[in-house]
């Protein structure tokens, strides 16, 4: 049995399964679990609110092919994470969260912070478990890794007991004096050490009795054998080869569990098949900045013309219009780790449940190079021409005195460096840059995925910052979500991360408003102040920069490069024009 304390055993247990980072925002329940994570050399990374502890996790998580771990302090610490675990499990990101809690004689006594933290977390994640021996916290940790990214990746959760992370004799000193025994005299006091004694042993030197370590259910039913792959590949194969106009559409999942290395082998088998292909989520830049086979625009109307379509690591939700935007006649081809997800909304005609990353590997084997696809090609490409001509001819139009947003995004898109990530937290602001704006890169796309959170930005951004430390790290912010996490600048300050956050500022909560206003004729809710964001900025240490005249575009982003080269964290305030690029647009 080890002599080490809790906090030490769990930093001992992420070192060997790999994890590099650990995001927290501290408290006595937890501090063993940040010493043990620093004297095994994993970096303690700690934030400004624990929501943002757990964005920044995910974004590890996305971008490593690694689990993101967290640890929060009990009670509050734990509630404050819900929204953050919750847009995780909706992403399948693959996350461990450690929360605190009282010790494991005083709970359900009203001590701090106590509260039934299980049945909160158990919803939200893939598994959750309270551990009360040392011999079992070890297991735990490898258990909890395994369940996060096997299967549909998700989060997991574990209480950790603040007597369960102390050496033994700092607990013990603790009992005996809050319990009175050392001063007590007479059977009562002797026979309450003797709980407390016997407590403490089973506590930290009984064996493993609770059989943590023993494999749970699988979270999904079993995957098809290796034969029955093969047979599907071929069968897609043949359907693929003989398609005049196939459409392949890639999502998130698809990457999951990746590191880089492998999404840029993922990138080359897709090169290689040569499908016309709309990226999704985490899906974007998996074929980098400029390709032949990437298409951006007219999506649903591709989609109601192909012939055949390969939906691969995409739930067919509102974004693909419950799968109703995809014509009846096209075969349908579905892969997802999922066997729910794989048949909802739209039953395909093949569906796949694998990686649907693994798969494509796989199934470039299989296909080679299609060929006999060239009028196809030039449809799509014509549409995307006429598409990116319409978006620089309104970029160029002068709504009013301040900067109009298509203009800016058109020259940051020139002016982002080849080694760029992009973050993206907001509405109308974001969705507007979406259109123009293009990853430079596999696993360089940061949005919150199919929860649509806002309040993503300072946790991805710090996260994406610590996993691409010589990268542009460029976060793009509604001026409504900024304020949810600003205050993770002061967090980049600290530990030396300097990514750029451009602030669309409008004095509106946009997206809704458009909508709101002509449907219900009031902005009730929805106005906000044109606030000097820049000046917070520089508050908490960063470097603010107020934008708000076009001729001044180039010129602002070109001086916050230069001093996020020199590792100082920028932040951007662009005032913006009101546009109509998006009327109509709100999705609810």
């Amino acid at each position: 049995m080890s002599d080490k304390h809790g906090g030490f055993v769990i930093g001992e247990r992420l070192a060997a399964h790999g994890v590099r980072y650990l995001f927290t925002l501290c408290g006595g329940h937890i501090s063993p679990i940040l010493t043990g994570a620093e004297d095994n050399e994993i970096k303690v990374v700690d934030v400004r609110d624990e929501a943002n502890a757990a964005f920044a996790a995910d974004a590890v998580a996305r971008m490593t092919g690694t689990v993101g771990v967290v640890a929060v302090t009990a009670g509050p610490g734990v509630t404050n994470t819900i929204t953050a675990v919750k847009n995780a499990q909706m992403a399948e990101s693959p996350m461990l969260i450690f929360g605190g809690a009282t010790a494991t004689i005083l709970r359900g006594r009203g001590s701090l912070q106590d509260i039934d933290q299980l049945s909160i977390m158990e919803p939200i994640t893939k598994w959750s478990a309270r551990i009360t021996q040392l011999s079992a916290l070890g297991p735990a940790v490898d258990k909890a890794i395994r369940i996060a990214q096997e299967g549909v990746p998700g989060p997991v959760f574990l209480e950790v007991p603040v007597d369960l992370l102390y050496p033994q004799e700092v607990v013990h000193d603790w009992f005996m004096k809050e319990s009175g025994v050392e001063n007590g005299k007479g059977l009562g006091p002797k026979a309450l050490g003797m709980y407390l004694k016997g407590h403490l042993y089973w506590q930290f030197k009984a064996p493993n009795i609770a059989g943590i370590a023993e494999d749970v259910t699988p979270s999904m039913p079993s995957f098809v054998s290796d034969s029955v792959l093969k047979s599907q590949r071929k069968q897609v194969a043949k359907k693929l080869q003989a398609a005049k106009k196939p459409v392949l559409v890639l999502g998130s999942q698809t990457l999951v569990n990746m590191s880089p290395e492998e999404a840029d082998q993922l990138a080359q088998a897709v090169t290689k098949m040569g499908l016309p292909t709309f990226l999704g989520g985490m899906g974007r830049g998996l074929l980098g900045h400029q390709s032949e086979i990437q298409f951006r625009h007219k999506r649903s109307k591709a989609l109601k013309e192909a012939d055949v379509v390969l939906v691969a690591g995409f739930p067919f939700d509102f974004r693909l219009g419950y799968g109703q935007k995809i014509g009846r006649r096209a075969t349908l081809i579905a892969v997802n780790l999922d066997a729910v997800a794989l048949k909802k909304n739209r039953r395909p005609d093949i569906a796949i449940q694998t990686h649907a990353g693994h798969f494509l590997q796989e199934l470039a084997k299989d296909v080679g190079t299609l060929e006999g696809l060239d009028d196809w090609f030039a449809t799509l490409r014509e549409r995307e021409q006429a598409r990116d001509e319409e978006i620089i001819a309104q970029g160029e139009e002068q709504q009013g005195e301040l900067v109009n947003p298509l203009k800016f995004f058109l020259k940051l898109e020139e002016k982002m460096a080849d080694d760029s990530v992009l973050v993206v937290d907001g509405g109308d602001f974001v969705a507007t840059g979406s259109y123009i704006l293009k990853p430079r890169r596999p696993l360089s796309w940061l949005d919150p995925g199919v929860f649509g959170t806002l309040g993503v930005g300072g946790g991805f951004a710090v996260g994406a910052a610590l996993c691409r430390p010589d990268a542009e790290v460029w976060l793009i912010y509604g001026d409504g979500s900024s304020a949810y996490s600003l205050a993770e600048f002061d967090t980049c300050v600290r530990h030396g991360l300097a990514p750029i956050a451009v602030i669309g500022t409008d004095g509106s909560w946009a997206q809704i408003a458009r909508d709101q206003v002509d449907l219900l004729g009031t902005p009730l809710g929805t106005v906000l102040l044109r606030s000097d964001y820049h000046t917070v900025a520089e508050g908490y240490g960063a470097v603010g920069l107020l934008l708000t005249e076009e001729s001044k575009i180039e010129e602002t982003i070109e001086q916050a490069k230069s001093l996020a080269a020199e590792g100082k964290p920028v932040v951007i305030n662009v005032h913006i024009d009101r546009t109509d690029f998006r009327k109509g647009s709100l999705s609810i």
